[in-house]
């Protein structure tokens, strides 16, 4: 997998910093005020980085960005990246300085001269999120970014800061890997040993075949993928670090790749429906990343992997189905699957593990991207507490997230003639009635969120942590609802 920077964090040596090589960055107030390290530099470059922090384009930048001195006279390094920061920024002033950084500094070594800056370690957060490159099928691309080192004033605490976002990195990184990934080769079986692969995190991983899922009475998710040569699968992954409590559970789609089914996509940006799998590629991410902090909670995540394709197995618009809850499902729009994946793991969830409350995620309709756009995630649920804690953890963590409504309404959109229910509504409240649809299929005394992350698990342009493909959406949020609500 992709591998955060390795970063380092030292002492301050001010006769050491004229020699250092390769791009150098610095912090510099708005109103040109300059810690002890950034006076060295302009000492050194005989009062650049004042003139730069004068000039027009500094003062009307916005915090965060990044300012260029190429070939500083007094200095061994390359360049100097003057960076505009207050000297105690929020975390998503800092985490953005850090991204600009990693833009900045390509494949040279980079020296970061931090100071004494309270948040050095989201800095460090940022530059790391944004150095990620998915460069595993570029046979010319084989050039790796520099080390980095952060110059602080004390660098054992700015590196125990760091320590814990370092696991939220690789979390995250996995699931861009996993996103960004072809089907031809993530399929299900791929993705299954990948998640068995956890296990030495001390993860306990449990794959379950087609004939366990038939078992179980899964037919609506086995009908997703009955048109496939690739098996059906769900992956169940149990994080034991609390006590004896209930477990918190997430929930993933993972469609590896979604042709439509017989009801076909049209041809144009299929091959974007390689990012399906989006939903179970976050619920993967958080489970790293709670393994690797060593997190004091019980959490189980659960994925549903499957390939919706056309054959002639597959299954027929007007089929109907029957979930391993029992009710019955006609199958209007063979398009519509991810709500029949998740239809049976969220029951089968409940079921096995009986959570304290449950978060199913989903690249789930095109419907919600009509209405967010790309800037944030639909946010679904059957209890307030649940959901403003979710809201309250995406707001801190700068992940945009805005609640959708719910409501027995929208329920007569998806009445069938012939069965229990039907899997589409129409295009009217598309997202709505899909969400409606998952949620009979929740318990009554089960707290629940479904996030529809359709618009925001994969950017056509670069966002401020991350370059254009996969974005990690949703692994920062639900990692923080778990340290603030769940950890004892």
């Amino acid at each position: 997998m992709t591998s955060p920077a390795q970063i380092e964090f030292h002492q301050f040596e001010p006769d050491k910093i004229a020699a250092i090589e390769g791009k150098i960055s610095i912090l510099v107030d708005g109103d040109g005020a300059m810690d002890a390290m950034a006076r060295k530099i302009n000492t050194l470059t005989k009062g650049a980085v004042k003139r730069l922090a004068a000039g027009a384009d500094f003062v009307k930048s916005s915090e965060g960005s990044g300012h260029v001195l190429a070939f500083p006279a007094g200095l061994s390094a390359s360049a100097v990246q003057v960076i505009k920061i207050s000297r105690r920024p929020n975390i998503q002033t800092a985490r953005k300085a850090g991204a600009a950084m990693a833009k900045f500094q390509g494949a040279s070594k980079l020296t970061v001269l931090a100071a004494g800056n309270p948040k050095a370690a989201e800095i460090s957060f940022g530059l790391s999120l944004r150095g990620y490159s998915f460069k595993q099928h570029k046979t010319s691309e084989n050039e790796l970014a520099g080390s980095v080192n952060f110059i602080v004033n004390k660098p054992e605490v700015v590196a125990q800061a760091a320590t814990p976002l370092t696991a939220v990195a690789e979390g995250i990184f996995f699931t861009r890997d996993l996103v960004n990934e072809p089907a031809n080769i993530l399929t299900t079986t791929d993705f299954a040993a990948r998640l068995v692969a956890m296990k030495k995190l001390d993860l306990e991983v449990t794959v379950l075949n087609e004939a366990e899922l038939e078992g179980l009475g899964m037919r609506a998710l086995l009908g997703v993928g009955i048109g496939s040569e690739t098996p059906t699968k769900v992956v169940v992954m149990e994080w034991k670090g609390g006590g004896d409590e209930a477990p918190f559970a997430l929930v993933g789609k993972g469609v590896v790749f979604d042709t439509g089914g017989i009801s076909l996509k049209p041809g144009a940006g299929m091959e974007d429906m390689t990012m399906d799998m989006g939903g179970a590629g976050v619920v993967s991410g958080v489970m790293r990343t709670l393994a690797l902090r060593g997190a004091k909670a019980n959490v189980v995540g659960v994925v549903g992997l499957v390939e919706n394709m056309p054959d002639g197995r597959a299954q027929r618009p007007g089929d109907v189905v029957t979930s391993m809850k029992g009710d019955t499902i006609e199958v209007i729009n063979t398009d519509a699957e991810g709500r029949l994946v998740l239809a049976d793991i969220l029951w089968y969830t409940q079921e096995r593990f009986n959570p304290c409350g449950m978060i199913n995620l989903a690249t789930l309709t095109g419907a919600i991207i009509i209405g967010l756009g790309h800037e944030n995630a639909g946010v679904f649920s059957n209890d307030d507490n649940l959901c403003a804690a979710f809201l309250k953890s995406a707001e801190a963590e700068g992940e945009g997230a805005w609640r959708m409504p719910l409501g027995k309404a929208y329920d007569d959109l998806i009445k069938s003639r012939i069965a229990d229910m039907q899997n589409v509504g129409g295009r009217a409240a598309g997202s709505i009635t899909a969400a409606q649809f998952l949620q009979r299929f929740v318990k009554e005394d089960t707290p629940w969120i479904h996030l529809d992350i359709a618009g925001v698990a994969l950017l056509k342009t670069n966002s401020v942590l991350a370059p254009k493909g996969a974005t990690g959406w949703g692994v920062m949020a639900l990692n923080r609802l778990i340290a603030d609500e769940y950890e004892r």
